[in-house]
């Protein structure tokens, strides 16, 4: 994830000319929408703009958790050439409005009805300062259980709903000769499997003061040590050829019947409408196993970055428009597998995953279940954050490192990093 010092930045900023080399009524966009389901969903974008007059010029950078597009945004911001708009997210955005480099949406946002269309914690995130920097394109639920219907059969188990279910149901799949969890070694999505394996064993309130809040006794606690030592179990039910393997390989591997589940963000669910299967039918979902009364979001948006050319101001003005309109939010949702930021969109067309997930969202919003995702960007800023993933893969990757070791290290990688 973006790691930058403020000062920095802004002195290699200073002076700089925030213009842009894109045409008039031309939007360049910086995102990393690149496996199938996702592409897909963001050329829905590119044409509505391209149907209203505007160009549109893709700028996509591969990597599944945004850490290489993050690089390369910093260093096209530090030659005073940012994008015209860009996929940020969560804290990020306050870093970004904090430099004085985000264009005004409140103009555009007045005009739509912003605050009450959004849910006030979207509406939130998508401000600096008081003022919107950013749209929502969507919400996200990170903590879900993905499955083969057929090899859960096979092996005789049923959809787990606690840890202790989904080891178990790990035995009898390995046993019945399929891998029983398919993952991709790559730090955040080891982060993604141990944020919802913390929350499942440990609950929403400590989630939210281990990992939103950074609370030294809750980082370094018994609870914590209980969550590692959960989290470390899971390697064993994961294949030796995980190390590097991309998010949608270990999804294709579900889809393809080689493994039984996948603990993954419902952007896996964009790759099995891509791949034409019918929720529910060909492939089941549930809530992460122990977190059915909560969840945790990820809300992909994009911040507009101040430009000086007025074509180039107003392509971004209608983009923004658009992003929030019904017709993209449904046809990029439906092919993303997420859910609108919207929630008064009619939800007929969505397959039973998604349903359940707007459905969760509302509720556990008025529950107190609601947090934001820590490995998906929401809740830390990105030193925190990449101070708390080096911890996780590195001990989920030593056999030798005991789980207070890490818990430790947790503590004094916050602690750090916040400074």
């Amino acid at each position: 994830m973006l790691t930058f010092k403020k000062t920095t930045l802004a002195l290699a900023l200073a002076g700089a000319t925030l213009a842009t080399t894109a045409q008039a009524a031309e939007v360049e966009v910086l995102h990393w929408w690149t496996s199938g389901g996702e592409a897909r969903a963001a050329n829905v974008l590119k044409e509505l703009m391209e149907a209203e007059g505007y160009g549109w010029q893709d700028f996509a950078v591969a990597g599944g958790g945004g850490e290489t597009a993050m690089t390369v945004l910093k260093s096209r911001a530090m030659s005073g050439n940012p994008p015209s708009a860009a996929q940020i997210k969560g804290p990020e955005i306050q870093e970004w409005g904090e430099l004085g480099l985000l264009g005004d949406l409140n103009e555009v946002a007045e005009a739509e009805g912003w605050d009450e269309l959004l849910p006030e914690v979207v509406a939130d995130i998508m401000r600096y300062d008081g003022q919107y920097v950013a749209v929502p394109v969507n919400v996200h639920r990170v903590n879900w259980l993905w499955a083969n219907p057929a090899v859960l059969e096979a092996a005789g188990v049923e959809m787990p709903t606690t840890l202790d279910e989904m080891f178990a149901a790990g035995e009898a799949i390995r046993e019945a000769g399929y891998v029983p969890l398919a993952h991709g070694g790559q730090s955040w999505q080891d982060a993604t499997v141990f944020e919802s394996v913390l929350l499942g064993g440990q609950g929403s309130e400590f989630y939210q003061q281990a990992l939103v809040e950074l609370d030294p006794e809750a980082l370094g606690g018994e609870q914590m040590i209980a969550a590692l030592e959960d989290f470390k179990r899971t390697r064993e039910l994961m294949d030796d050829g995980m190390s590097g393997r991309d998010w949608n390989i270990a999804t294709a591997m579900v889809i393809e019947g080689t493994a039984g589940m996948q603990l993954m963000g419902d952007w896996a669910k964009g790759e099995f409408t891509a791949a034409g299967l019918t929720a529910g039918e060909d492939y089941l979902c549930a809530a992460a196993p122990g977190t059915e009364d909560a969840f945790t979001f990820n809300i992909d948006s994009l911040a507009m970055f101040r430009v000086t050319d007025e074509g180039e101001h107003d392509a971004q003005q209608a983009l923004a428009r658009l992003v929030l309109e019904p017709t993209f939010q449904e046809a990029f949702n439906l092919a993303k597998g997420s859910i609108p930021a919207r929630p008064d969109l009619d939800m007929s067309e969505f397959d039973s995953c998604a349903q359940q997930s707007l459905a969760d969202f509302q509720r556990t919003a008025d529950e107190g279940g609601l947090v934001p995702s820590m490995a998906h960007g929401m809740a830390v800023r990105a030193d925190v954050q990449g101070a708390i993933f080096d911890v996780v893969t590195n001990y989920f990757n030593d056999a030798n490192m005991p789980a207070e070791e890490a818990a430790q290290r947790m503590v004094r990688a916050a602690q750090a990093a916040a400074f």
